[in-house]
């Protein structure tokens, strides 16, 4: 061969080679798909493909605000990503019905959603349109110069009207202002339907970045840019805050090699001593260290900790909106281990686009407690000022102790149980027998008991710890439960049995002679009065006797004015459903009043009123069997045989 051949090189392409498993997927490509998923921001210029290649608007995200400097108006949208078939069946009706709230407009009014081009959007039709849809798309916009905005409806249409050019579609989209905090903002609901009803698709780096920076754009536009003085001022009020701010954004960002270095540029010295004025107030924190006079030092759980702070800080903030000057100690229960029982002083969304409540209880032991509820509670069901019980998940209950003491060697019977409380000439064996089976069946579904014949069950020694670890597991928070819609001024006086008269029958010495543990107090003295007035109840000095049976008397007389009451609205005769008896109809509504909450069941004929439990809620318009043993009820679906749902 020629030395001229040996220099030669000749391509011979070929069809790419593929070995068909995910584990020939090029590393880079891995990363580039889970970063996707992030959301991430886009930085700058992008080198080959762009990270997020899926999506509208991936091309806008990365144009959109480079005109912006860095005197730049800011603004702050939260966004969340709802796939309605995962969420809850009514999560989508409760959040529009949410951000419709009271108390949201600047005069305290309830809030109204508007559109496109109405000021007066119908958000039943709106939800019908996005009936099928795949998705909806929840949105908090908040302008950090709001307050300066004369318009901020128009700001919200401006900013709808960019995005829709930006994912080249129309969009369906309701919104509501909210000027409840101390930066007015508004939540924006959009259908996740394109104009020719297909899935919305959005690129991550659009719902991260792209839609900020328009915002951004829109605010500028109408107040013009920051001064420096604005831009000084904004800093300065940080230095001091309890939470994480912008500079410690920027400080975290500085640190290298573990270390944050001011010896910048003498141009930039006013922004280093506003950065030095936060870590000296970090130090005092015991979140900084200082090393020398430029050099610090981070704690690793700097945002963590100052992300609590903030927390904190709202909480406080939230008891003192809603106490309203009342003095009160403040205590912050996230995870209650104690029950907390008192007057709904306030309430609200924690979490605004997850829809998790939290409420400001001022307690009977004479504080008032912040506590946050699991997630799709619906705050509707709790009014202010009624009376709510929380408990915390996973407490004992009365009824596993019961079982661990009947039982004997580890065996429980309900021949032994039954023939203990007919010894005791308790009023109704056999429904609490019922009770405890139940329960039994709920433990033996997860293998904490075994079920030995009818009847017999076998108990194991920890019955109490593991039946405990069972309900902690299942719950998902604090357990909610209203006493009483009505406040307790009402209660004094009101036909029914009342929680005030619960109060007085189990003689609870719990409420302090402080805050509304001394209102308590009076009511209940004041509800004595009034019960003596009707012959069920008589001082007999320091002592009070209350009548047989007061809270079944009262509750017979407020459900006989009731009924006959309906009788006259629907024609047709109330039926009385006395102890042991039995009524089958459509359950048609429920009613509240003082004695509690009551389902209406008719059969064509007549009518009743049942005891309700949440378990029935869903059965609205279907045919439903009430059993009523005691003070508790037996539901049965169906008019005859079927399947049993509760008691």
């Amino acid at each position: 061969m020629g030395r001229g051949n040996e220099d030669y090189f000749r391509v011979k392409p070929a069809a790419p080679k593929s070995r068909g498993d995910a584990r020939s997927q090029r590393f880079v490509s891995q990363v580039l798909q889970k970063v996707s998923k992030t959301g991430a921001k886009p930085s700058g210029k992008s080198i080959g493909r762009p990270v997020n290649s899926f999506g509208r608007g991936r091309v806008a995200a990365a144009m959109a605000g480079h005109r912006l400097g860095p005197n730049a108006r800011r603004v702050v949208i939260k966004s969340r990503y709802v796939v309605l078939k995962r969420a809850s069946p009514n999560s989508a009706a409760l959040h529009l019905r949410y951000i419709e709230r009271d108390g949201v407009t600047p005069d305290g009014q309830k809030g109204r959603a508007y559109g496109a081009e109405t000021d007066k959007s119908d958000l039943q039709a709106f939800q019908e349109r996005g009936q099928g849809s795949r998705h909806e798309f929840r949105f908090i916009v908040s302008a950090e110069d709001a307050m300066e905005l004369e318009d901020l409806k128009g700001f919200t249409r401006q900013l709808m009207r960019r995005v829709e050019i930006d994912l080249e579609t129309r969009l369906d989209w309701v919104a509501v202002d909210h000027w409840d905090t101390d930066n007015p903002h508004t939540h924006i609901v959009l259908n996740g339907l394109t104009s020719s009803k297909e899935d919305l698709l959005i690129s991550p780096d659009y719902m991260a970045h792209g839609m900020r920076m328009r915002a951004c754009e829109i605010v500028t536009e109408m107040l013009g840019p920051r001064t420096e003085a604005e831009i000084r001022q904004s800093l300065l009020r940080e230095v001091d805050q309890q939470r994480m701010t912008s500079l410690d954004r920027s400080l975290i960002r500085q640190v290298d090699r573990g270390e944050i270095n001011l010896s910048g540029h003498a141009s930039d010295r006013q922004r280093q001593n506003i950065l030095r004025a936060r870590l000296q107030r970090l130090e005092a924190m015991g979140l900084a260290l200082r090393v020398d006079a430029k050099r610090w030092k981070l704690e690793p759980s700097m945002a963590e900790a100052l992300s609590a702070m903030g927390e904190r800080e709202d909480a406080l903030e939230l008891i003192r909106r809603a106490m309203k000057g009342l003095p009160r100690e403040c205590v912050i229960d996230h995870s209650p281990t104690a029950p907390v029982i008192g007057r709904i002083a306030g309430k609200g969304l924690a979490d605004e686009l997850r829809d998790r409540g939290f409420l400001v209880v001022d307690g009977i032991d004479g504080r008032a407690h912040y506590l946050k509820l699991p997630a799709g509670v619906d705050l509707t069901t709790l009014p202010i000022n009624g009376i709510v019980e929380v408990q915390p998940p996973g407490r004992e209950k009365a009824v596993d102790k019961r079982i661990a003491a009947v039982a004997r060697q580890g065996v429980y019977q309900t021949e032994d149980h039954s023939a203990r409380l007919n010894a005791m000439n308790h009023f109704d064996p056999q429904t609490t027998i019922e009770v405890h089976v139940r329960r039994l069946e709920a433990l033996r579904r997860v293998g904490i008991v075994e079920r030995v014949a009818d009847g017999v069950w076998k108990i194991p020694p920890d019955l109490n710890q593991r039946a405990q670890q069972y309900d902690a597991q299942k719950s998902l928070g604090p357990v909610i439960e209203l006493r009483s819609h009505l406040p307790i001024e009402q209660q004094v006086r009101a036909i029914g049995a009342t929680w005030l008269d619960r109060q007085l029958v189990s003689e609870s010495r719990s409420a302090v002679a402080q805050g509304f543990g001394a209102e308590l107090r009076s009511a209940v003295q004041g509800r004595v009065d009034f019960l003596s007035e009707l012959g069920l109840a008589e001082r007999r000095g320091p002592r009070v006797v209350l009548a047989r049976n007061l809270l079944s008397t009262l509750r017979d007389r407020e459900l006989a004015a009731v009924g006959e009451r309906l009788q006259d609205q629907t024609g047709r005769p109330y039926r009385v459903l006395t102890d042991g008896g039995r009524f089958t109809g459509v359950y048609r509504h429920t009613i509240q009043i003082a004695s509690g909450r009551f389902a209406m069941l008719d059969d064509g004929h007549s009518f009743s009123l049942v005891p309700w439990k949440p378990v029935i809620e869903r059965r609205i318009g279907e045919t439903l069997s009430a059993t009523v043993r005691g003070g508790s009820v037996s539901w049965v679906v169906g008019r005859h045989r079927g399947l049993g749902i509760g008691g």
